[in-house]
């Protein structure tokens, strides 16, 4: 047994009351801290409820498009004139020891801080009501130290100076309820057309989620995450004794009815392409919206506004005022993936929905360009025949069957180039393309192109039944345009912040992602759905616009049962147009199924109207020759239709056409050269596919 020896006990002691001692003065010193901090806070006084300053959106041109001003649909009411529903249900949902505190909820703070620590990353927040109210008056929305230590003294003050029932006012006329509205009484107005005061339990529930997301929370954005919302406050108000399990069930039953007539856009330009841009500006600056409309930014962005005006103008013109078929369009410039123009519907005010950037859609037959260029990149031609007739294909090993149906059931029965296939939209040549290369391989392309889509590995997915984005195809077929230079939408040059220094600028360097000879030889190709050289056992796809059109465009349509797309490009610009009913409605018209290839031939011809006819330039490594398109051999004399065609150097056909002159000589070694190509490997295996 260990006996303490009296000397071991002295120092034992000492070492006791060095401790105390230490401790004492650490608590005296953090005391004295800490009550510096709440005397100084309160010698400053009350802060200054200021209004925060605008964020000014420019177009391309410099001209003001939207101001985010702070007076703008913000009213301020007195907490008497807010329904107590909405009190009850900001503070349960938001801060439940708001009453209590003073400040801050420490218990929060520590469960937070281990919460965090288990999951090693930023998992839960502990701000309270007066933290919030403080960081939307004073402070930016950053997460850095600094920021923090400011948005504390601001709490301490706003506490100090302000009663509790101010400092909730206060919040709930800052707070941002989305689509530019600031303030439950701006919100209720806005959403219910009525007044705060007016609000029942299932709408203020709902209206209290939506400051946490403004773009994932809005029912008129994402009706279904908004209701799943509206039930976590409705039960969270239960369990805190605010309703009645009567009451609860009641709100969760309701259905509530939406206003339209506030629905507007800010300043009512280009409604569609702002809130693209602010999602976009919310991502590249790592803020939510909010501090996005408060804190005094210069938006710089790509929108040309005569090119926004021409779309807008001819979606009004060609859809018919009394269908209610939907649009959606975009316009970039391909060099830079600046976004020009950009339509999400045809009426903000009654559906701010964004068909542009936010639906997802079948492609229909607009997949094929991004097929076939992968088909070039692995040894297809222009010249590569395969055989158009009914045609029914296995996969899964013998599994299971599809069945592909040419448009009116019109089939070529005999060989056709892919010239031809593209140009006359061919799905027979289009799903033995894709399960030739391997199903993988589009899937693939697709991901190289940058879609936010996955596509599905089914032979029907050559025919565009995997849904996209309209904005990502049209991208897509900008980078075919610009030779395969990687670009993304981009809606922002520049952002200033209030003091005038650039926080964010747009790169214009772009990365060579695909083969640009095959991004040409695709491009060149797509010229054919204009040219009616092609027509063959059905005319070219674009034949009905080829006439308004006065210069080279590279394209393509598509059309499922409920969708009609058209999408193509000149060297300065890339357009698509998507038109469709939104739910559960085909396309039955013939006038309807029009609508797209209008839009699109009229758009590009007024946008581009005035600017040089610019050709797309080939690039070294490509060859250029004249072929008979429908035997994909070098032209004679005697062959009624040439095509000038490119090729990747080293696949153009050797062999002249002897289809329309059976004397028709060649050169010995022209011929020789050519059947040792056609004996080659990879035609050999095509050849075998087939049979």
């Amino acid at each position: 047994m260990d006996i303490m020896t009296p000397r071991r006990i002295r120092m034992t002691l000492k070492t006791l009351r060095a401790l105390t001692i230490i401790g004492l003065l650490l608590l005296v010193l953090f005391s004295t801290f800490i009550l510096s901090v709440v005397f100084y806070a309160k010698s400053q006084g009350p802060p200054s409820l200021s209004v925060p300053q605008s964020t000014i959106i420019y177009a391309s041109d410099g001209s003001i498009i939207g101001e985010l001003h702070n007076g703008q649909r913000r009213y301020w009411v007195g907490l008497e004139d807010v329904s107590e529903h909405i009190v009850h249900a900001t503070v349960s949902i938001e801060d439940q020891s708001f009453f209590q505190h003073n400040g801050f909820d420490y218990k929060r703070i520590a469960g937070a801080a281990l919460a965090d620590l288990k999951a090693m990353a930023k998992v839960q927040g502990a701000s309270t009501i007066t933290q919030q109210y403080a960081r939307n008056l004073f402070l930016d929305h950053g997460k850095t130290w600094q920021r923090k230590a400011k948005e504390a003294l601001y709490t301490i003050r706003l506490e100090q100076n302000y009663s509790k029932e101010q400092i909730l006012e206060g919040y709930l006329n800052t707070i941002y309820y989305g689509h530019g509205v600031y303030g439950i009484e701006a919100a209720a107005n806005y959403y219910f057309g009525k007044n705060a005061k007016q609000l029942s339990l299932a709408e203020a529930a709902l209206l209290v989620g939506i400051p946490k997301g403004p773009n994932l929370y809005s029912p008129f954005i994402n009706p279904e995450k908004a209701k799943e919302r509206q039930a976590l406050i409705l039960r969270t108000m239960r369990e805190q004794g605010y309703i009645t399990e009567a009451e609860l069930e009641s709100a969760l039953s309701t259905k509530l009815t939406y206003s339209t007539k506030e629905k507007q856009a800010l300043n009512g330009i280009a409604p569609y392409y702002q809130d693209a841009m602010i999602e976009s500006v919310a991502r590249l600056l790592k803020i939510d919206e909010e501090a996005i409309h408060t804190q005094g930014l210069r938006i710089y962005t790509t929108l040309d506004l005569e090119m926004q005006r021409k779309a807008e103008q001819l979606v009004t013109e060609t859809i018919d005022e009394e269908s209610e078929i939907q649009a959606g369009f975009v316009a970039i410039e391909p060099a830079t993936g600046y976004v020009k123009a950009l339509i999400g519907g045809r009426d903000y005010e009654q559906s701010p929905y964004n068909r542009a950037t936010q639906a997802e859609r079948q492609p229909g037959s607009t997949i094929k360009p991004l097929l076939y260029y992968s088909a070039i990149s692995n040894g297809f031609t222009p010249s590569t025949v395969m055989k158009s007739e009914p045609t029914t294909f296995t996969y899964d090993n013998g599994k299971a069957s599809y069945k592909p149906n040419n448009y009116n059931g019109y089939y070529a029965n005999d060989f056709i180039t892919l010239l031809q296939a593209i140009a006359l939209s061919d799905n027979i040549y289009a799903v033995k393309t894709h399960m030739f290369l391997g199903m993988e391989k589009l899937v693939e392309t697709s991901e190289q192109f940058g879609f936010h889509t996955k596509m599905k590995q089914l032979p029907s997915s050559a025919l565009g039944t995997s849904p996209v984005k309209l904005i990502d195809l049209v991208n897509a077929y900008g980078m075919l345009g610009n030779g395969g230079k990687k670009i993304e939408p981009t809606f922002v040059t520049k952002i200033e912040d209030a003091d005038g220094k650039v926080i964010y600028k747009s790169n214009k360097e772009r990365e060579q992602l695909l083969n640009k000879e095959a991004a040409f030889v695709t491009t060149h190709m797509m010229t054919g759905m204009f040219d009616s050289r092609l027509n063959d056992y059905t005319s070219v796809t674009g034949q009905s616009v080829a006439s308004i059109l006065t210069r080279d465009y590279a394209g393509k349509s598509g059309t499922t049962s409920a969708d009609s797309w058209m999408v193509g490009y000149t060297p300065q610009l890339v357009a698509g147009v998507w038109t469709g009913y939104d739910k559960g409605k085909s396309i039955n018209l013939v006038q309807e199924r029009s609508y797209a290839k209008k839009l699109w031939a009229n758009f590009m011809e007024q946008a581009l109207e005035g600017q040089s006819v610019k050709a797309f330039r080939p690039p070294d490594g490509v060859v250029g020759v004249y072929i008979n398109p429908a035997s994909g051999k070098l032209a004679t004399k005697d062959c009624p239709v040439k095509r000038f065609t490119y090729y990747i150097a080293g696949t153009e056909p050797t062999e002249y056409c002897k289809d329309h002159k059976p004397e028709q000589k060649t050169s010995p070694d022209k011929a020789e050269k050519s059947d040792d190509k056609q004996d080659s490997g990879f035609f050999d295996k095509l050849f075998k596919w087939w049979d």
